[in-house]
């Protein structure tokens, strides 16, 4: 008995202990707490959903509050989005992130951020309310406990500065610029292939139009880099680093943009007659979410705002007054640039890698001209050729700390364009409304003047004028509308007019998700409001599936080899193209698609280049023009050296789409349905490691909607059953009639702390497709107030 109670108190013991351990890591959002260089108390108020709606008395005191309880939910996501930046991943996890380090590392994401800050003005109201926003940060994390996830990969805490800041920003930049993975795929099937396999790639850009701008020279004006130049070793480097940069945007569950939807509709089209704001930006999945929402109030100013780590200024955010959402401008503001092999003309320095449980790695970096070379990043793959990168990002000045901190406080027409302009990279159309009725959307970003003689969607010959820049066009030269008659805005990625024609090379998604919100935003009978838009953000329907399958069907029909296949067939004939999860028919066209273009692309680019070509824009546009040329190169085998048609190919992709989906869903139909073979499991950093996964991540759920339509819950092109990567970040809906009755929802919840209450509180409902109030009205926060935490000088 004695041994038996002896036992009893060891496990009471460790229970304590671990509910204690659990306790202290917890966020406190209730009690006093001191904080240093306030100017008076602060009082933090946390509604139901754990978003803190923060009052003080100066706007130094709000960013430094923010700061403070952002990390007590986010320090983590902080912790790795940082590293990620700066390639510091494989200190804390080891030999697997090296590549992701490296690339970084070549990116000279830190090293810009060193230099770019030297040109700040530290007194700067922007540079002010950083430096207090990163304090909170600090001096959180310098009296609290450890988020759990430090313990499991030990982690030592280090000061958070300006510089991480800057870094990640060079991060979200990158993970818009899809030239970096599609120029060489583009490139080899041009030098590689032949121009007649370029003819489904659609990289028809405007006029350049009236504008007045230096003439480019005509001399060495060739559109073609000689297949001569790159070798057989520089195009399996070029793969190696196209994958590497895929698995740097996916593989760690940290956000990356893939595209967005917003739009604005002025007075005369709601039914309050204010105008009505919608943004829902896609974005990878991961727990945390990328967004944490945070009310902040003082005497002279108001914003709910939708922050990222290490940002104290809100990407998306509305007042009373005004507000507005973003998406992805999309265009190629990178380019790639080949130099001789024996170029000399580089300077160098060498860096450190460190990793975890081995000696470090001695990198060595290279410069020229042109820009930063990236074969680094290729480690012992180092192609023949030197690979330069021309980024604007580390070429304009880019105020983007006053621009988003402008745009903060941007309520009326005159200060939204002027800190849209202020905004050189990444490119992002700013979709904006206030309440005094007048609706804007801006593409904002800068421009390069190229040389005439550049094809920018190549690899382009620093020894021809390809390479040549002649400075950037206005701000005026870009796409943008202003209280347009229609009385509705839409921006959804698709390729936008400029005012005054200029070039707007990019790498711009399909229309058909655009057109489907256009089509519905458009009707004339309806008067919108906060409730009849719901249904536009989760709209499961485009043109884009049956505009595919309509010149396939006669050889789908010929390739049926029974009664119950020709019947699947006449569905499919008659299908809209919509993605509900009860349907089986998403489920079929999806595989089909998938089975598509392996039989098309594989045997002609190999399946590292052929995987490439999965993971850009281009494949999209291009498979439409494909299926309606039965006659391009893409139908033969080159690996056989058959000429094959169109029909064996269809064929093919067709009895392999059967096949598959019976061997891993089941032979009955219904096992098909989309909600069962598309999926939303929200990963966490840590939760690829098993048995982690089961702690951290949050999921699965079935999954509406798909790739490229309005609830754009997109897997990418892979074989069922499909893992969704990215998708609507948040939804928000806000009618400046009533701004303080705006909704929105996150994708997991506010927190990143597991065993919080607030770590996943809202999975199901965004899964659901529901709506949570944003309290913005005085009374509102009083009524939903669930605690009350004190922050005291």
């Amino acid at each position: 008995m004695k041994r038996f109670f002896s036992f009893a108190l060891l496990l009471i013991a460790i229970a304590l202990g671990g509910y204690w351990f659990i306790q202290q890591k917890l966020p406190q959002r209730s009690g006093e707490i001191k904080l240093e260089q306030l100017s008076e108390a602060v009082s933090v108020h946390y509604d139901e959903r754990g978003v803190p709606h923060i009052q003080a008395a100066t706007e130094l005191d709000a960013y430094r509050a923010l700061g403070y309880v952002h990390a007590q939910d986010r320090l983590f996501q902080m912790e790795m989005v940082r590293r990620l930046a700066q390639g510091q991943l494989s200190e804390v996890l080891g030999e697997k992130t090296v590549k992701i380090d490296r690339l970084f590392r070549t990116l000279r994401l830190h090293q810009h951020a060193k230099s770019y800050l030297k040109t700040l003005d530290p007194n700067s109201p922007a540079m002010q309310s950083l430096n207090a926003y990163l304090d909170g940060i600090n001096q959180y994390q310098a009296t609290r406990a450890k988020p759990l996830e430090f313990d499991l990969l030990g982690i030592s805490p280090r000061p958070f500065t300006a510089e991480d800041t800057i870094s990640v920003a060079g991060y979200l930049a990158y993970s818009f610029a899809a030239a970096f993975r599609t120029e060489p795929v583009l490139t080899y099937i041009r030098d590689e292939l032949g121009e007649d396999y370029l003819r489904i790639f659609d990289l028809s850009t405007p006029s350049q139009g009236d504008a007045t701008y230096p003439e480019p020279s005509s001399t060495n004006a060739t559109s073609t880099l000689s297949s001569s130049k790159l070798t057989a070793n520089d195009w399996q480097g070029l793969n190696a680093l196209a994958e590497v940069s895929q698995a740097a945007l996916f593989e760690h569950s940290l956000p990356q943009f893939e595209g967005s939807n917003a739009w604005v509709m002025a007075g005369s089209k709601t039914q309050s007659g204010k105008p009505l704001l919608a943004g829902d930006p896609h974005i990878g999945f991961s727990v945390p979410a990328v967004w944490y929402e945070a009310h902040l109030q003082t005497p002279s100013f108001e914003l709910y705002g939708h922050f990222q780590a290490l940002n104290p200024f809100a990407l998306l955010g509305h007042n009373q007054a005004f507000g507005w959402s973003l998406t992805m401008f999309q265009n190629d503001d990178l380019d790639l640039i080949a130099l001789p092999p024996n170029w000399d003309n580089l300077t160098r320095h060498t860096e450190l890698i460190a990793i975890k449980g081995q000696a470090a790695e001695e990198l060595t970096l290279y410069s020229s001209d042109f820009g930063p070379i990236i074969n680094a990043a290729l480690g012992e793959k180092t192609p023949d050729t030197p690979i330069a990168l021309w980024w604007a990002f580390l070429e304009t000045k880019n105020p983007i700390l006053d621009a988003f901190y402008d745009f903060n406080r941007a309520n009326t027409l005159n200060k939204a364009r002027a800190a849209a302009s202020k905004i050189h990279a990444p490119g992002l159309n700013m979709v904006w409304a206030n309440a005094e009725g007048d609706i804007a959307w801006w593409a904002a970003g800068k421009m390069p003047i190229r040389d005439a003689s550049t094809q920018p969607a190549f690899i382009l010959d620093s020894q021809t004028d390809q390479a040549k820049k002649y400075g950037f066009y206005p701000f005026s030269d870009n796409p943008q509308e202003e209280n347009p008659e229609r009385g509705y805005i839409v921006s959804a990625n698709y390729l936008p007019a400029s005012p005054n024609q200029v070039p707007l090379p990019g790498y711009y998604n399909l229309a058909d998700r655009g057109e489907q919100l256009i089509k519905e935003l458009s009707q004339p009978n309806i008067k919108w409001n906060t409730q009849n838009s719901q249904a536009v953000q989760l709209g499961e329907q485009s043109g884009y599936a049956p505009r595919l399958l309509k010149p396939l069907l006669g050889d789908l029909y010929a390739s049926a080899s029974s009664k119950e296949e020709t019947l699947l067939i006449n569905q499919l004939a008659k299908w809209q193209g919509s993605f509900p999860t009860n349907s089986y028919l998403p489920t079929v066209f999806t595989e089909f698609t998938y089975q598509l273009l392996t039989a098309t692309f594989l045997d002609e680019l190999g399946e590292a280049t052929f995987n490439n070509l999965l993971n850009t824009r281009i494949i999209d546009s291009a498979l439409p023009l494909l299926v309606a040329n039965p006659t391009s190169p893409w139908w033969n085998n080159q690996q056989t050296g058959t000429n094959q048609t169109r029909q064996i190919v269809v064929g093919q992709a067709w009895q392999a789409t059967l096949k598959h989906l019976n061997k891993v869903l089941g032979p009955k139909l219904d096992d098909w349905q989309w909600g069962k073979a598309h999926t939303l499991t929200h990963n966490h950093p840590l939760g690829a490691q098993k048995p982690l996964d089961k702690l951290f991540n949050v999921g699965n759920f079935a999954a509406p909607g798909g790739h490229e339509l309005p609830n754009n819950l997109s897997s990418g092109y892979s074989s069922a059953p499909w893992a969704v990567e990215y998708g609507p970040s948040t939804r928000r809906l806000i009618d400046f009639a009533a701004p303080e009755q705006a909704l929105g929802i996150n994708p997991v919840g506010q927190s990143g702390v597991k065993f919080d209450k607030h770590y996943s509180d809202q999975a199901k409902a965004y899964s659901e497709g529901r709506y949570y109030p944003q309290h913005l009205a005085e009374k509102d926060i009083e009524q939903n107030t669930q605690s009350r935490l004190t922050l005291v000088p």
